[in-house]
C-alpha cells in the first residue's frame, strides 16, 4: 500500500472518491487546501488572481500532501482545473473528480440555524469530509430549537463562498442565513446553479465573492436584482469594506 499520510483537497470532491480514499487510508490527515494558512508564497500564480486558488498552490508547495483530491468541474471552477494540471505537472499525486449531481439534496439545517455565521460556515466546510461517514465535525448539527427558518425576526443573508478572510463573518448577527455556493455544499449539490442563485428577496443580503473569481458575475447581478450589498475582496478585508458591511447591516 502507498505511504499516504496527508491528503489535500479543495472544494467538494466527489463523495464516492472521498469515501474510497478514507477507507483506503483511514489514518491519513486531511488538509483543506482552500484555507489561508499564511504559508510562504510560491509565486507560481500572478498576484492578480483568485486568492483561494493561490492558497491551493501555495499550501501544496509548502505542505506537500501525499495525495490531492481535486474537483475540476462546475462544482469548483476552471481555475481549479488549471491548478490540478499545474500540480500534476509539478509531480504531485492528484486525483481529479467532477461532482455535478443536483438530485438527492440533503436538508438545509445549518444555513438557517442561530449559530454564529463563522461557526455555520466552518461546520459546513468541515462536513465535506466528515458527513460522508455520518459524523459531523468540528461541532454538531443545530437542534430544532436553533433552526430559524420560520422565524420572522431573522435579519440578513450572506451569499457566497467561504471567504479567505473568515473574520468578516463575525460582523454578522447569529440569525444570518446563508445562500450561494455554501448553501449548495450543505445540500450536497455544489454544482446546483439554480440553488446557488436562490435568495429570499425579503432578506437584506450581502453578496460576497473572492476578487478575480468568476462568481463575481453572479454576485454582482444578484446584488443589483435584490438591492443587496455586493462585496469582492482580494485577500483580507480593509476597514472601508468592513464599514460598508456594518453600515448595510445596521440600515437594514
Amino acid at each position: 500500500m502507498e505511504n499516504i499520510n496527508t491528503i489535500g483537497f479543495w472544494g467538494y470532491p466527489h463523495p464516492d472518491i472521498i469515501n474510497k480514499t478514507k477507507e483506503k487510508y483511514p489514518n491519513a490527515t486531511w488538509i483543506d487546501l482552500d484555507i489561508d494558512f499564511s504559508n510562504p508564497k510560491s509565486n507560481i500564480l500572478p498576484e492578480s488572481y483568485c486568492k483561494i486558488i493561490r492558497n491551493i498552490i501555495d499550501n501544496t508547495l509548502y505542505l506537500k500532501p501525499d495525495l490531492i483530491l481535486a474537483p475540476i468541474g462546475k462544482d469548483k471552477c476552471d481555475s481549479g482545473w488549471f491548478a490540478s494540471k499545474i500540480l500534476k505537472d509539478m509531480g504531485f499525486n492528484v486525483i481529479t473528480s467532477i461532482f455535478e449531481d443536483t438530485d438527492n439534496k440533503k436538508e438545509i439545517i445549518i444555513c438557517k440555524s442561530k449559530l454564529p455565521l463563522y461557526d455555520k460556515i466552518s461546520i459546513i466546510t468541515a462536513n465535506i469530509i466528515h458527513q460522508t461517514t455520518g459524523t459531523y465535525c468540528p461541532a454538531r448539527i443545530p437542534s430544532k430549537e436553533e433552526n430559524t427558518s420560520s422565524n420572522p425576526n431573522f435579519t440578513p443573508g450572506f451569499w457566497g463562498v467561504p471567504p479567505n478572510d473568515m473574520e468578516i463573518l463575525k460582523l454578522f448577527p447569529d440569525t444570518t442565513h446563508i445562500y450561494g455556493w455554501t448553501r449548495c455544499v450543505e445540500a450536497g449539490t455544489p454544482a446546483d446553479l439554480d440553488l446557488e442563485m436562490y435568495v429570499n428577496p425579503d432578506v437584506p443580503t450581502v453578496f460576497y465573492a473572492q476578487a478575480f473569481c468568476s462568481k463575481t458575475q453572479i454576485a454582482k447581478y444578484l446584488a443589483d436584482k435584490y438591492n443587496g450589498l455586493y462585496i469582492d475582496i482580494d485577500d483580507y478585508a480593509s476597514n472601508s469594506v468592513k464599514a460598508k458591511i456594518e453600515a448595510f447591516l445596521r440600515l437594514n
